[in-house]
């Protein structure tokens, strides 16, 4: 039986996206998600997600979106668990996108396409070697359109 781990969240950014590079020059950034909702009684509550993105969308991101940007997230859920100085177990769940993109709902976007780089990813800065973190999850064999 398979199971399919896919979440797609509309929310504004909380933090401008942090871009760094793995040791193996694989280009990585984060940055929060607040989703808002109102429930029956009026009242809004929010709810707060890290998202992970990888690679060529790790460095679009970082270049095209800012704090305050509506978006739209797709990927999947993975958690974490670690032990804090205090010896006690930690841990999260966050979002590692495979989409993302700005919502249109109130605002434009104009898009410009980025030079196809290939199934290693990567721009020359980064390196474009193949690292660990997660695979692709789709094939990148060819250019997106």
């Amino acid at each position: 039986m398979a199971f399919d781990n896919t979440v797609t969240l509309v929310g504004n950014i909380t933090r401008d996206p942090e871009l760094r590079f793995t040791p193996a020059g694989i280009a990585v950034a984060n940055f929060g998600l607040a989703w808002n909702r109102k429930n029956r009684d009026g009242e809004e509550s929010v709810s707060f997600f890290d998202v992970t993105c990888w690679r060529d969308l790790a460095e679009n991101v970082a270049e095209s979106l800012s704090k305050g940007n509506r978006v739209v997230v797709y990927g999947r859920l993975d958690q974490q668990t670690w032990e804090n100085d205090n010896g006690e177990r930690r841990s999260k769940v966050e979002v590692i996108a495979d989409e993302v993109a700005p919502s249109l709902r109130w605002a434009t976007a104009d898009v410009t396409r980025t030079e196809f780089k290939g199934e290693a990813g990567g721009s020359a800065a980064s390196g474009g070697g193949s690292a660990p973190g997660p695979a692709p999850t789709h094939s990148t064999d060819e250019e997106p359109f």
